[in-house]
């Protein structure tokens, strides 16, 4: 009987937990400081009164869409980019590189125009309240400048976090920081001699960040990276056969698959916003919580991405399995600290808001419900985002997406926040329900061999 040894299970090897940390620890405090940003935000807002918090609140999530967007595209590149990188094919990195800025400039000019001359309507799709249409409107006619500035300057962070480099988004998310809350306080409340803009205020305030986070992302690529060493003069050029091909087969259901999460948290906006504006100013500061409480869910999902591609990308299958489930354990222990401090720090924060004692009660129920998912949000979000994705398994994400969002949480989150009334606890775990499922599903994709699709590398096919 052969002894057991763990080491065939998951990586015992210090040196890839260190590498894990290299990416980890950037990507984490990037997270936390644009989750900060989003929390002050909230907050500053938040002192206006809860018409302003829940059109502030609304109209970003028909941004969140777009965000999601650019995630499943830099989801794309990251899964074909890391998969090159490790195949040591710099000019396929960088044809990747030019296909997702090709792709931002023409998606975030449609997002932008919808967002100027259809505002009033997609704030009408939310709420029924003609106070927070009003706000709401103003806010995303702002909104329809950023789309591009942030799009781009995601897909160059992202790039350059696929073949190792995550301090860049680190640093952008720093200056980022600094430029948004001066602003935001110049220009909701009216400093300096600038009138007091209320919601419009905090929408320029964001653009202002933006513009310098492509800034800075823009001087860095071209003049002090020395790893990609890439160059914008493929920009005007069409993707090879290959690349696209196999963008198509390995990089469009992550790019599908990110934007049906948009679209899920945009339906459950619209169920929550027609279930009045007390809801929806909670879940505006659970949302916020819980983003600021689960930063290392990114840095867990980002580092098994990019380590488990690169593995795939080797030809080292075996290395990748490992890999995998050593990024599952972990993400279990991040799961459980999460959750604690969840409940800790989110009832902790609602002192900081000018809202009724009816929304701080629905807060802290909604609080509850969000630490209880807590761990199984942060191991599906590895596999699905990092682990299995980096292994070049989105079309099978893909599928369990629509299956268990679509088929499962919004049908019930509907029936049970406006059909039979439940309370708003059990309304948001309904509404997660696919956490719960898609844990369990995933970790039986892991256990397989199927999840593995390495790359077909352009310039040696």
């Amino acid at each position: 009987m052969k002894k057991f040894k763990l080491s065939r299970i998951i990586i015992t090897d210090r040196s890839f937990y260190a590498r894990a940390m290299v990416i980890i620890v950037p990507v984490v405090l990037q997270y936390l400081i644009n989750t900060g940003v989003n929390m002050m935000d909230t907050i500053m807002v938040g002192r206006l009164g809860e018409v302003s918090i829940s059109a502030s609140s609304l109209a970003n999530q028909f941004y969140t869409i777009f965000t999601f967007l650019c995630m499943g595209l830099s989801a794309a590149g990251l899964v074909l980019s890391a998969q090159y990188w490790g195949a040591d094919d710099k000019e396929a990195v960088h044809k990747v590189f030019d296909l997702l800025i090709q792709l931002i400039l023409i998606t975030g000019t449609l997002f932008a125009l919808a967002s100027f001359f259809f505002a009033e309507q997609i704030m009408t799709a939310y709420t029924k309240d003609a106070d927070v249409i009003r706000e709401g409107v103003s806010y995303l006619r702002v909104t329809s400048l950023i789309y591009l500035p942030h799009g781009i300057s995601l897909v160059i962070s992202n790039v350059i976090r696929s073949v190792g480099n995550a301090r860049l988004g680190l640093y952008i998310s720093l200056i980022s920081f600094v430029v948004n809350i001066g602003c935001n306080y110049i220009f909701i409340f009216g400093k300096l001699g600038f009138p007091a803009m209320g919601v419009t205020g905090a929408a320029i305030g964001t653009l202002c960040a933006r513009v310098v986070e492509l800034t800075v992302c823009a001087l860095y690529i071209l003049r002090v990276d020395k790893i990609l060493v890439y160059r914008p003069g493929g920009i005007l050029k069409l993707p090879g056969r290959t690349l696209f091909n196999e963008f198509v087969r390995l990089g469009l259901p992550a790019i599908i698959s990110d934007t049906i999460l948009a679209l899920a948290a945009s339906a459950i906006s619209m169920i929550l916003g027609h279930m009045g504006r007390e809801i929806v100013s909670a879940y505006a500061i659970v949302a916020v919580v819980d983003r600021m409480c689960t930063v290392a869910n990114s840095g867990m999902a980002s580092a098994s991405g990019v380590m488990v591609g690169q593995a795939v990308g080797e030809g080292d299958f075996d290395k990748a399995r490992r890999e995998g489930w050593s990024f599952v354990l972990m993400s279990f222990a991040v799961g459980v600290v999460g959750a604690f401090l969840v409940l800790t720090a989110g009832n902790w924060s609602v002192r900081f808001y000018d809202i009724t004692a009816e929304t701080v009660a629905i807060t802290r129920y909604m609080m509850l419900a969000s630490a209880v998912m807590t761990c199984f949000q942060t191991i599906q979000g590895t596999l699905s985002k990092g682990v299995l994705r980096g292994g070049g398994d989105t079309r099978f994400l893909m599928i369990a997406d629509i299956l268990f969002q679509w088929v499962a949480s919004i049908p019930l989150g509907y029936f049970a926040g406006l059909v039979w009334g439940w309370s708003p606890f059990w309304v948001l775990i309904a509404l997660r329900i696919d956490y719960i499922i898609k844990s369990f599903w995933l970790l039986f994709r892991l256990n397989g061999k199927k999840w593995i699709h390495r790359a077909t590398i352009p310039n040696r096919s």
